[in-house]
C-alpha cells in the first residue's frame, strides 16, 4: 500500500509512451522519415499497453496527448485524432473490463453504488477540490476518508462541481493572456482522475469516494503548472533591471532558484517520513485510520481481527461493536463478532449475530456451520440439523459441515446418518483426524472395534498429539482384551493432557 507498485509502474510505461509519441508527431511526414515515424508510434502504443496491463488508470493517455498538442499548437485536427484511435480503443476495451471486472467478481455492486447521476456529479466535482486541496496541503492524510454523505436536494453540494467548472471556464477565458498551459494542467488534471471521480462504481467506493493513491498520476499537471510559474518567476525577476542589475543579483537569485525547490523537498521528505510509519504493520495502520476517521468501519473490523488474533477478546468485540454501528448490514462483522461471543459463552448474542450475517448473506456455508455449533450447544438439534445442511448445500464438500452434522446424528443415535456424513466428511478431506476419531468412535460403539482400531490409528497417523484418540484407542483395545496396547496409549495420552481425568481412571 505504501509503495503502491502498480502506480509507479504504470506511470513509468505512461510516460515513456508519451515520449515515445512525441516525435512521432514531431517528425516530418515525407518518405525519408516514414520507418522512424512508424517506430515511434508502434513504441508508444506498445507501451501503453504495457501502462494499461499495469493499471488501466492510465487508459486517459490519449487524452492526455491530445492536450499536449493542443498546448503546443492551439488547434487539434483530423491528422492529430486519426493516430490515437488505436490508443483510444485499447484505453476503452481494457477500461470497460475493468468494470466488468469491479463489478462481476470484485464486488462494486449494491446499495453503496445506487447513485444517480446527479450525485455522481456531485461527488466528481467535490472529489476535484479534495484532491486539489491534498495536493496543495498534505496534511492529515489518511488510508480512508469519511464516506460523503450525498444529496442531490442540498443546494451547497452544487458548489463543488459549479466552481471547478467555472475555474475551467475562466482559463479558457484567460487563455490568450496567461497562454493555454494553466487551463491544460487543469484539464489534465480532471481528466486522468475521471475514473477515480465517482463515474465508474469501483469497489474502493464502498468505503469512501476518494483516496490519496487515486491522484498520483494526475497529480503530475499541478505539479508541472507550479514549476513552470516558479521558474518564469524567477526568471522574470533575474531579467529586470538591465545588465548592470542582473550581475548584482544574479547570487541573491541563484540562492532562491536553489532554496525554494530545496525547502520544498525537505519539507515534504519530512513527511514523507513521518508518512511511511503509518504503515509499519496492519495495526498501526488501523489505528492511526480510526484516531483521523473513528467511523471507518473497515478499519474498526480490521483492528478487532488483530485484536482478537492477540487473544484480546473485549477490545475485539468492542470494535466489532463499533463497526455495526456504523454499518449495521456488515456481514462479516455481525460473523466474527459471533464467533468471539461464541468464545466468551454468550450464545444467545452469538445466534442473533450469526442470524444477522445470514440475513445479509444467506448463502454462507461457514455462518450457517457456526450457527449450528451454537445452536447445538444450546441443545436445539433440530434447529442445527436445518442449518448444517443448508451449508452443504451452499457447499457439498464442506468437511467440517459434515462431520459435524455426524456428530448430532451420532448423539440422537442415528447412527447410519452419521457413519454416512462422517465417510462423507474424510472422502472430502482425508486427512481430517476429528473425523476419523469421531467416526471410530461411533464404530467402537456398534461393536466394529476392528473398524475403529483402524480410524484411531489413521487419526494418530495425521496428528501423533491428538490426546482424545489415544484415550479412545485404550479404551477399544481394552475391550479387546489388549491390556498392554491400551495401557501404552492410557499413558501418551497422559503424557500429551496430563488432567486428562479419563485417563488416569
Amino acid at each position: 500500500w505504501i509503495t503502491e507498485r502498480k502506480n509507479v509502474l504504470s506511470g513509468v510505461f505512461y510516460l515513456a509512451a508519451l515520449l515515445a509519441y512525441l516525435p512521432f508527431v514531431r517528425l516530418d511526414s515525407g518518405p525519408a522519415l516514414a520507418p522512424r515515424r512508424r517506430r515511434s508510434y508502434a513504441i508508444a502504443l506498445l507501451l501503453f499497453a504495457c501502462a494499461l496491463l499495469s493499471k488501466t488508470v492510465t487508459a486517459s493517455l490519449p487524452a492526455a496527448l491530445l492536450l499536449v498538442l493542443w498546448w503546443k499548437r492551439g488547434r487539434i485536427t483530423r491528422r492529430d485524432l486519426f493516430p490515437l484511435v488505436p490508443f483510444f480503443a485499447l484505453g476503452a476495451v481494457m477500461g470497460l473490463l475493468t468494470a466488468w471486472v469491479e463489478r462481476h467478481h470484485v464486488g462494486a455492486e449494491g446499495a453503496e453504488w445506487a447513485l444517480s447521476a446527479a450525485d455522481r456529479c456531485l461527488i466528481a466535482g467535490r472529489a476535484l477540490w479534495f484532491y486539489a486541496a491534498k495536493l496543495i496541503w498534505p496534511a492529515r492524510l489518511t488510508f480512508i476518508y469519511p464516506r460523503w454523505s450525498i444529496d442531490s436536494g442540498v443546494w451547497w453540494q452544487y458548489l463543488y462541481p459549479i466552481t471547478a467548472v467555472a475555474v475551467i471556464g475562466l482559463l479558457w477565458g484567460f487563455r490568450r493572456r496567461i497562454g493555454r498551459g494553466p487551463l491544460v494542467a487543469v484539464l489534465f488534471f480532471a481528466v486522468t482522475l475521471a475514473p477515480a471521480l465517482g463515474f465508474f462504481d469501483v469497489y474502493p467506493m464502498r468505503y469512501s469516494f476518494v483516496a490519496d493513491h487515486f491522484q498520483y498520476h494526475a497529480s503530475l499537471g499541478p505539479i508541472a503548472l507550479a514549476a513552470a510559474v516558479i521558474t518564469l518567476r524567477l526568471k522574470a525577476a533575474e531579467s529586470k533591471g538591465g545588465q548592470a542589475g542582473a550581475v548584482t543579483r544574479r547570487p541573491r537569485s541563484s540562492a532562491v532558484v536553489f532554496l525554494i525547490p530545496a525547502t520544498c523537498l525537505a519539507g515534504l521528505s519530512v513527511c514523507t517520513w513521518r508518512q511511511a510509519g503509518i504503515y509499519r504493520d496492519l495495526e498501526t495502520l488501523w489505528t492511526d485510520t480510526l484516531a483521523k476517521n473513528p467511523s471507518a468501519w473497515m478499519a474498526h473490523y480490521n483492528l478487532a481481527l488483530i485484536r482478537d488474533a492477540q487473544g484480546r477478546r473485549d477490545a475485539a468485540v468492542a470494535h466489532y461493536t463499533e463497526a455495526l454501528r456504523y454499518q449495521p448490514a456488515f456481514a462479516k462483522a455481525h460473523y466474527s463478532l459471533a464467533n468471539a461471543l461464541v468464545g466468551e459463552g454468550k450464545l444467545d448474542q452469538a445466534v442473533a449475530h450469526y442470524t444477522d450475517a445470514l440475513r445479509a448473506e444467506p448463502a454462507w456455508p461457514e455462518a450457517h456451520n457456526n450457527l449450528a455449533l451454537a445452536l447445538a450447544a444450546q441443545g436445539r438439534f433440530e434447529e442445527a440439523v436445518a442449518h448444517y445442511l443448508e451449508a452443504l448445500r451452499c457447499k457439498p464438500a464442506y468437511a467440517e459441515a459434515h462431520n459435524n452434522l455426524a456428530n448430532v446424528f451420532a448423539g440422537q443415535g442415528r447412527v447410519d446418518e452419521a457413519v454416512r456424513h462422517y465417510t462423507e466428511a474424510l472422502r472430502f478431506e482425508p486427512g481430517f483426524a476429528e473425523a476419523h476419531n469421531n467416526l471410530a468412535n461411533v464404530l467402537a460403539a456398534r461393536g466394529d472395534l476392528d473398524g475403529a482400531i483402524r480410524h484411531y490409528a489413521e487419526a494418530l497417523r495425521i496428528r501423533p498429539d491428538y490426546a482424545e484418540a489415544h484415550y479412545n484407542l485404550g479404551l477399544a483395545f481394552h475391550r479387546q482384551g489388549r491390556l498392554d496396547d491400551a495401557a501404552a496409549h492410557y499413558a501418551e495420552a497422559l503424557r500429551i493432557n496430563p488432567a486428562y481425568a479419563e485417563a488416569h481412571n
